[in-house]
């Protein structure tokens, strides 16, 4: 990147604030940071969400490689938009979502999301933002094959929120035990009351602690 003579090239940190706050609470959090380095949560504002959440679908219960595969066959399907309306999802034939690599029940997911999308249950983003998060929790949570932690994935890497704790999550509660060396996870309410420390950088302390689940990972395979 070219600077313009008389400016500074310092980039400002948006997770700065975060990690100052977290740093702060105690040596473990001060020590994982460390080690990691700078925040890398990287969102994808641009998305609308029935996009995000059909791309969420595709994770569900799947190695990312596996499901970024299904997706670019389902992304070839539409040579000619970066991605498809929710009316041209309806109008494709189920058995070619399925020949993508989309199970039976996720083709299922899939059109439901698009059907909602044509209703305004599933939001536009411009309505999506201006909606609490539990707003948009109870209200997607009701589409069939959304659960919160799709949700949760959406507000976090779609809408940029800053305070969301997927207290469900494995590699949350795993970076927790993995951190402060205990000898099992924590349960999902046990760490809700923990993060209430971590307010209001929540999604921030997440992404570190899946870097803490993951860290431990690759040592226990060497």
């Amino acid at each position: 990147m070219i600077v313009p003579a008389g400016t500074s090239s310092t980039v400002v940190d948006p997770f700065g604030p975060a990690v100052a706050h977290l740093t702060a609470l105690d040596p473990d959090w001060t020590n994982l940071i460390a080690r990691v380095g700078r925040c890398g949560l990287q969102p994808k504002p641009e998305r609308e969400p029935y996009e995000a959440l059909i791309r969420a679908v595709a994770h569900q219960q799947l190695h990312a490689r596996a499901a970024e595969a299904i997706l670019n066959r389902f992304l070839a399907l539409y040579p000619d938009v970066s991605f498809p309306s929710p009316k041209s999802i309806l109008a494709t034939d189920g058995n070619i979502l399925r020949a993508c690599g989309f199970s039976t029940t996720k083709v299922t997911t899939v059109r439901g999301i698009a059907e909602r999308a044509l209703d305004g249950i599933v939001p536009a983003r411009s309505a999506a933002l201006a909606m609490t998060d539990e707003e948009l929790v109870s209200r997607l949570v009701s589409l069939r094959g959304i659960g919160r932690w799709t949700v949760e994935m959406f507000l976090i890497f779609t809408l940029e929120r800053p305070d969301v704790l997927p207290v469900d999550d494995f590699g949350v509660r795993e970076g927790w035990r993995v951190m402060k060396s205990l000898s099992k996870q924590p349960l999902p309410k046990e760490l809700s009351k923990i993060g209430l420390a971590w307010s209001p950088y929540r999604s921030t302390a997440t992404w570190y602690l899946w870097q803490a689940a993951e860290e431990f990972k690759r040592l226990k395979s060497k």
